[in-house]
């Protein structure tokens, strides 16, 4: 049940990106145009649905670790600059979103230490 969660909560990681997508479509478009109303308009819905799963996920696991677990949203960010805008990935980015992957599996297994599990 709880590795459901986890796979839920880093899926809601994944919206969250996904409608900084949509803001940055909706920020190369003319203001208040057709496509900038649906770019605008599609990050504005993600968000919801990422507001409402992120109140599912902070029912059911400890705050502290659903919040530690949010700075996974450094490395999707990543990802999707490099896929869909062409950004690129240095070495300082690399280690970086590394040492945050390591924080976030480290945090989330001394959880588990705490618990005697």
């Amino acid at each position: 049940m709880k590795q459901k969660t986890y796979l839920l909560l880093h899926l809601l990681f994944l919206v969250y990106a996904a409608s900084s997508v949509c803001g940055k479509w909706a920020a190369g478009e003319a203001f208040l145009s057709l496509r900038f109303l649906l770019f605008y308009g599609g990050m504005l819905l993600l968000l919801a649905v990422y507001a409402l799963g992120w109140q599912q996920a902070i029912k059911r696991l400890p705050l502290t670790v659903a919040y530690a677990s949010k700075a996974v949203t450094v490395i999707w960010g990543l990802i999707v600059g490099l896929l869909f805008f062409g950004e690129s990935l240095s070495p300082g980015k690399i280690v970086g979103a590394a040492l945050v992957m390591a924080g976030v599996v480290l945090f989330a297994f001394s959880d588990e230490e705490a618990d005697g599990k």
